[in-house]
């Protein structure tokens, strides 16, 4: 492993040279890296789904954002309008928001190379999803250089830890990523279509063509589940769903409620804005999963804000000047804090597909 150390710098970041920032220190709240069983992916039977998929397959091929994606001149001097606070959430958000991009293409790109002999057709839905990935993560990092710092995405894919996921989990997690990230872009963009005022970079303005990508993502999923069976039916499937679901809403809510500035400078409150998403979201995986999280129970929200709490006061203990064994005794008792809620959050009974009902916002 590289090391990433590395120096304050005018821009304000840590950067490893001139106008390249260093990544953030990986968390359980940052964007990961995956790798999966690629035999296994390629040996996938697709015949109990495969009309849709070869369906979907004809989308991707349209390509229908392969003009989207062009900066305009509203881009110039965009950045040196914003305060130093703002500029720093900013380019935090579009940090993460790369880093999930761009892990979403090297996870595509190396299914979509290894399987392709074996089964054709999946390979190239992965190359379509691909290549659409690879377009925003370029679009966001030259929205980051617009702020003097850039990612270097070939240093992040040799020195990044890389998780490993068995296929199925890989469907969970990619499926949510991708509907959470449709909900989050389009919330957003309808936001700031009624509020212009606070549409602080233009970058905003290509979030309703970019959201239809990652729709388009989470529909090939679906698509995907449903041609293995197993990963949506029966009593071990419901319990790998309560817990993909569970922990991408947790982990966003905890991120950003510790971010809310950069929702502030759009106009939004961060807990509402991730309770609109986190419904809509749950409202949508109705669709293919068999169970989804009782999100409306008073309790999942109080839980939630407890983990909240316990990880502002992590975040205290570290910032603090007291010897490391002592910060470690005062971290145990908000880590057991923590693993208490989850697994009370787990434990709460979810709701089968077939019964929920949608609440009225």
């Amino acid at each position: 492993m590289v090391s990433t150390a590395s120096a304050p710098s005018t821009s304000g970041f840590d950067e490893l040279s001139p106008g390249i920032k260093a990544p953030v220190k990986d968390t359980i709240l940052t964007p990961r890296f995956y790798t999966t069983d690629f035999e296994a992916m390629a040996k996938m039977d697709l015949k109990p789904n495969e009309e849709e998929l070869e369906a979907i397959c004809e989308e991707f091929r349209k390509d229908y954002n392969r003009h989207h994606f062009v900066r305009s001149e509203a881009f110039d001097g965009a950045a040196d309008k914003l305060d130093v606070k703002t500029r720093k959430v900013f380019v935090e958000f579009l940090e993460q928001s790369c880093t999930s991009e761009f892990s979403g293409f090297l996870l595509y790109k190396e299914l979509s190379r290894r399987i392709k002999r074996q089964n054709p057709l999946l390979a190239e839905c992965f190359a379509h999803m691909s290549r659409d990935e690879a377009r925003h993560a370029g679009f966001l990092n030259k929205s980051m250089a617009d702020f003097g710092v850039q990612l270097d995405l070939g240093f992040l894919t040799a020195n990044k830890d890389y998780t490993f996921f068995q296929p199925r989990f890989i469907f969970y997690a990619t499926y949510l990523s991708e509907k959470i990230g449709y909900w989050r872009y389009i919330i957003i963009y309808r936001h700031l279509e009624k509020n212009p005022d606070c549409k602080i970079f233009p970058i905003f303005n290509f979030f309703e063509n970019w959201c239809q990508d990652e729709n388009r993502h989470g529909d090939f999923f679906d698509a995907l589940m449903k041609a293995q069976p197993a990963t949506v039916r029966g009593l071990v499937a419901r319990l790998w769903c309560r817990f993909f679901l569970l922990s991408v809403f947790a982990t966003m809510y905890v991120r950003d409620v510790a971010r809310k500035e950069f929702y502030e400078a759009l106009g939004l409150d961060a807990r509402s804005y991730d309770k609109h998403v986190i419904a809509k979201t749950n409202e949508t995986s109705a669709r293919v999963f068999p169970v989804v999280l009782n999100v409306d129970h008073p309790h999942f929200y109080e839980r939630l804000e407890r983990i909240v709490s316990h990880n502002a006061s992590l975040r205290a203990v570290d910032e603090s000047a007291a010897p490391m064994a002592m910060k470690l005794a005062r971290k145990l008792s908000h880590w057991l804090g923590n693993a208490l809620e989850m697994t009370m959050l787990f434990l709460a009974r979810p709701i089968r597909s077939e019964d929920f009902q949608p609440a009225v916002r």
